[in-house]
């Protein structure tokens, strides 16, 4: 094992997907109407862009994608709209900490694989700029410099659950796939990482399986039983 790769949403930063979802568009509409936008217009727009990043097929990075979809819609230059993202992602973005709430287990997964001499990547689906990234990296308690690589809508050209996305992260860190461990919460977007021969550890703190697979055979967890699995792994010291 070269590198372990982790979620952050649902898997080291507990949180409850629907609530997050309809909490997030809440303040954003909100703060579209603060700063001139038809509100129901910017949410369904922003929803379009994600839709779009989702369908990327690589020629441009997911945030060129973005962009290209907004400005199609709202028209004008990026930097006419990009203040307001990022005084919401600076400000009322984080104040949805609220309604999540850390996990020491999840940190001491990240500090045991540490100490045992792992590369670590936040393989976070990027549909979100950096500075929101990062913000919810704040919210689990983590320190961004644990990771090697954090993945978002700047430095990626896929999204889960599309494989390339998982081969753009090996092609950085220089690893094939049969080489790292994923640990995530998501039957439909971290499974595509077998796909590619890597392991996979499912955290069922906060499972999401719309489609009922059986996931028996796949090592599974609480966050507690996650660090009891990591703990087992061979020191790379």
């Amino acid at each position: 094992m070269r590198a372990v790769l982790f979620d952050l949403d649902g898997t080291l930063l507990p949180m409850d997907m629907d609530l997050f979802l309809q909490e997030y568009l809440g303040e954003l509409a909100l703060k579209a109407a603060a700063c001139g936008y038809e509100p129901d217009k910017l949410v369904d727009v922003v929803m379009a862009g994600v839709e779009a990043m989702i369908a990327n097929d690589g020629s441009m990075t997911n945030e060129e994608r973005f962009w290209q979809l907004f400005l199609s819609r709202f028209g004008g230059e990026q930097e006419d709209h990009l203040q307001m993202f990022e005084d919401f992602y600076r400000n009322e973005f984080r104040g949805l900490a609220r309604i999540v709430q850390p996990c020491p287990w999840a940190r001491r997964a990240v500090q045991l694989l540490k100490a045992k001499g792992y590369p670590l990547v936040l393989a976070t689906n990027p549909l979100f700029p950096r500075m929101a990234t990062l913000e919810r990296v704040a919210w689990a308690g983590l320190d961004p410099a644990d990771f090697v690589l954090i993945t978002t809508f700047e430095n990626c050209r896929f999204t889960k659950p599309n494989p390339g996305y998982f081969l753009e992260i090996l092609e950085v860190i220089g690893a094939q796939g049969q080489e790292c461990l994923m640990v995530g919460n998501d039957l439909v977007e971290d499974l595509p990482a077998v796909q590619l021969g890597m392991e996979l550890f499912l955290v069922t703190d906060n499972l999401i399986n719309p489609q009922g697979m059986d996931y028996s055979h796949i090592a599974h967890g609480s966050r507690q039983e996650l660090v009891e699995y990591l703990a087992k792994l061979p020191d790379r010291k």
